[in-house]
């Protein structure tokens, strides 16, 4: 199966859509794995921070690529959370089809702004772009009521900057490690109805699973998980080194932690197809 764009799996999917983030290869593997398993396709996702811990997008990005396009299920490859324009445009020449660019910190008018440009800029190469309005907390602080996506401003938002899907604050976090955030699902079916591009859900990994299928029947489409794959991971490299002490060859316990995502992404493609 080719590597495909985010969008076409967007448009061609019934419920939601699975956007897993990767840190290593191990990562973009299992990911697969799991969505082979599932029969599903899915978004590997790379985020800002994972570019810093490599030291540069190229390897990481070019490494999910190549997984991508042996894949017998759809995968996309995605920037995720970009903050910065010349990460961006790295990005779109190595051939990443979709990012996220996040300018939700600045104030609206730099962030319309910025986020019109890129969007142009993208457009212009084929490229699908993903913003944020309101404040996903979890980074520097919890989520707040008060900076719950207004509907009526995310569709001006929308209008003005042109953009293909908006990630909104609706209730969840970002790394959370417990399933028990609690989403304004009322809220996202506003959302829903004024917004005319698919809602993206950051921080799903607080969120429990029928509270993520509750989302998707009310209007969430692109569902963005990270640290509960890397909690299933980091559990299962525990395991097995406590298990097996004088193991030294890394392949023995990092398949374990590879394993252990697989099957968890299978799982949670589950939950989303409803």
């Amino acid at each position: 199966m080719p590597l495909v764009g985010i969008g076409e799996i967007v448009r061609a999917a019934p419920a939601g859509v699975g956007a897993f983030n990767v840190i290593q290869l191990e990562h973009a593997e299992a990911i697969i794995a799991g969505a082979h398993a599932a029969g599903a396709p899915v978004v590997l996702q790379i985020s800002e921070n994972a570019v810093r811990y490599h030291g540069a997008l190229a390897p990481i990005a070019v490494a999910c690529l190549v997984a991508a396009r042996a894949a017998d299920v759809p995968v996309a490859v995605h920037l995720d959370h970009a903050t910065d324009r010349a990460l961006v445009e790295e990005a779109v020449v190595l051939g990443l089809g979709s990012v996220m660019f996040d300018a939700s910190a600045l104030d609206d008018a730099a962030n319309v702004a910025a986020t019109a440009d890129v969007a142009t800029w993208c457009h212009d190469r084929g490229v699908w772009v993903e913003a944020e309005l309101g404040e996903v907390g979890g980074k520097d602080g919890v989520h707040a009521p008060g900076v719950r996506t207004k509907p009526h401003e995310a569709a001006d938002y929308v209008a003005r900057t042109g953009v293909d899907a908006l990630a909104v604050a609706v209730g969840s976090s970002h790394a959370m490690t417990t399933k028990d955030a609690v989403l304004d699902l009322d809220l996202i079916a506003e959302l829903a109805a004024a917004v005319p591009v698919p809602l993206v859900l950051h921080g799903s990994s607080g969120v429990p699973d029928d509270t993520i299928r509750s989302a998707v029947r009310h209007g969430m489409k692109k569902i963005n998980i990270a640290t509960h794959l890397n909690k299933a991971f980091t559990e299962a490299i525990r395991g097995q080194l406590a298990e097996h002490p004088s193991v030294v060859d890394p392949r023995t316990y990092v398949r374990a932690g590879r394993e252990a995502v697989a099957r968890e992404v299978t799982h949670l493609l589950g939950v989303l197809a409803g």
